[in-house]
């Protein structure tokens, strides 16, 4: 569709709407990855968001929730998720854009957000600039610098020195290659050697040779959950990086619940920082993993769950406030500020960038009664997006 065309028709819809909100429900439209390569993404935060109605209702601010669930697949092709948001805002008449697993999906529907002055929570896209886009933007995942940083800190505090950095080609990965940089070198540490691999499919064989070659003390590793991250673990054993000492430090996608059983025993000793790990202790975490174990039996809930489940409490937080307003200014004039518990501890948004302030885990995998978790071990609270600062 057109672009101006779109604005023309979202105006003649936003003129004709109704003054009456109590008789109408607030249509979420949540964009997502359902098939393809990263289905278990858009998988994760319906989950989180169908969970959190599951436990606490459906009706807030006296208007009840309906959820209209498009898939956006592969979630990599902007073209795909931006003519989708608009579908949903002209023909569906949705109040609330929601979901944009990936960062390309978000950049790309933000522009329909601005226009059309639509809320739009970003349930995972972790690139920094997204929040910038559209001031109708909130976010309630994480960015890659935030899990970024604490990881670079922790590896000079205890006495890694030379780290060579391998990170997917895309947004995230170019922001967690430029904090883990900065903060790393900022406490001492050198950068030996860095690579940025194709997001799909990539040939991680001369990579790894590279970096066996170049003999750092560490690898710093992003790469977006799913099979890549299987097959590098592999190559990484099967070439012996391992066996000759380099070490894996990284954020926590790497050994997201979701993959750490398939990856296996290569992942135990891994040291990463993450915001939530399904063997966070509190009673928070307690109530939503044994919640999510019922109702999805077959899943492990991982970070991704989570902002889903924190995205629809934030939603149905500001319903209640606002009276049920979706105005997009009202909407993101209560969210600015709003701080609650999560199953991942105290977060908060951000008043000045919509993003999220959370508390970052350092955390190592480890068996524990038999199974692969993430043992958080250290923590940073109130941690804000450093890539805006």
């Amino acid at each position: 569709m057109n672009f101006r065309k779109f604005l023309a028709i979202v105006a003649l819809a936003v003129g004709g709407s109704s003054p009456s909100l109590a008789a109408d429900s607030v249509k979420i439209g949540l964009v997502l990855p359902m098939s393809g390569p990263f289905a278990a993404y858009g998988r994760q935060i319906e989950h989180g968001v169908k969970l959190y109605l599951a436990t606490h209702g459906d009706t807030f601010g006296g208007r009840r929730v309906e959820l209209l669930v498009k898939d956006d697949s592969p979630g990599t092709s902007g073209d795909v998720s931006k003519r989708i948001a608009q579908e949903l805002v002209v023909n569906d008449h949705v109040d609330i854009l929601a979901g944009f697993a990936l960062t390309p999906s978000a950049l790309a529907a933000a522009p329909v957000s601005a226009e059309a002055k639509k809320p739009m929570v970003i349930l995972n896209a972790a690139t920094s600039i997204i929040t910038t886009r559209s001031p109708y933007i909130v976010r309630t995942s994480h960015t890659l610098p935030q899990d970024t940083a604490p990881i670079a800190s922790w590896a000079a505090k205890n006495k890694i020195r030379k780290v060579y950095t391998l990170v997917a080609d895309y947004g995230p990965g170019i922001d967690a290659e430029v904090q883990f940089k900065k903060t790393f070198t900022a406490a001492g540490g050198e950068v030996v050697g860095e690579v940025r691999v194709p997001v799909r499919n990539p040939d991680f064989a001369p990579y790894l040779q590279r970096i066996k070659n170049t003999k750092p003390e560490a690898v710093f590793v992003f790469l977006p959950p799913g099979s890549e991250t299987i097959a590098f673990m592999k190559e990484f054993i099967d070439r012996g990086l391992a066996q000759a000492g380099i070490r894996i430090i990284a954020t926590g996608d790497v050994t997201d619940e979701d993959i750490l059983d398939a990856i296996g025993d290569p992942a135990l000793g891994i040291y990463t920082s993450f915001h939530y790990s399904d063997d966070h202790k509190s009673p928070e975490n307690k109530a939503y993993t044994e919640a999510y174990a019922k109702a999805y039996p077959k899943d492990r809930p991982n970070f991704m769950s989570v902002a889903g489940y924190d995205g629809m409490h934030l939603i149905t937080e500001v319903l209640k406030k606002t009276g049920g307003s979706t105005d997009g200014d009202k909407f993101i004039a209560a969210a600015k500020g709003m701080s609650w518990v999560s199953p991942r501890g105290k977060i908060t948004i951000d008043p000045d960038t919509r993003d999220i302030v959370q508390t970052v885990y350092i955390r190592k995998v480890e068996k524990v009664g038999g199974k692969l978790v993430n043992v958080e071990f250290d923590q940073v609270v109130d941690v804000k997006d450093p890539g805006k600062q």
